[in-house]
């Protein structure tokens, strides 16, 4: 994930900060990720509001909140075999 300079920003804003002001200050900054871009309101939008002591926290925030457009590949792992029954499982072959 890019964030384009918003993570300076974060990093200098005045903390305690709540969501709301978060999104004021910064939800016009995009976020460019791996497939396809959010706009800070939209990620952050998706989380309850809160009070944010840190710019970790916003951070953190961000990470969690953001799309399935930050995912690589959905579904896949390459540590963990596929459960019975998921809809990313491989095709079976028969030989």
């Amino acid at each position: 994930m890019l964030l384009n300079g918003t993570g300076e920003m974060i990093d200098a804003h005045e903390y305690p900060a709540t969501t709301e002001e978060m999104i004021e200050a910064y939800g016009e900054r995009t976020l460019e990720l791996p497939n396809g871009s959010e706009s800070v309101e939209e990620v952050l939008a998706r989380l309850d509001s809160e009070t944010f002591e840190s710019s970790e926290e916003v951070r953190f925030a961000v990470y969690s909140a953001v799309s399935k457009k930050a995912v690589g590949r959905v579904g896949y792992s390459d540590r963990d075999p596929t459960p019975l029954g998921s809809p990313y499982a491989p095709e079976q072959v028969s030989f």
